[in-house]
């Protein structure tokens, strides 16, 4: 691969339009399987909200993929939490007064 077919590979991902906050989101990583899966969202800004609400209540919390999203932060995206979490999750998102 030739000096100009790098530097077009370089341009293509650097221009890539990408959603906001992609970076706080687990693409493809098995380690996260076991982690207990609070819920399932379209969005990622969704999900991010969500996730923030957990996070800012102390609960650990990550935002997984299978697969990378579409340019508009859109995909299957799961919010989990480490295991035998879920339902505190669940009901901490259920109850964002406590």
């Amino acid at each position: 691969m030739g000096f100009r077919e790098r530097f077009r590979r370089l341009g293509a991902e650097v221009s890539r339009p990408h959603p906001d906050g992609e970076a706080e989101l687990v693409v493809g990583d098995a380690s996260y399987d076991d982690w207990d899966v609070v819920t399932d969202y379209a969005e990622l800004e969704t999900a991010r909200a969500f996730r923030q609400s957990l996070t800012d209540r102390g609960q650990r919390a990550v935002l997984t993929a299978d697969w990378p999203l579409d340019e508009f932060g859109r995909g299957d995206i799961a919010l989990r939490v480490p295991p035998g979490m879920g339902i505190e999750a669940e009901e901490m998102l259920d109850d964002p007064e406590e």
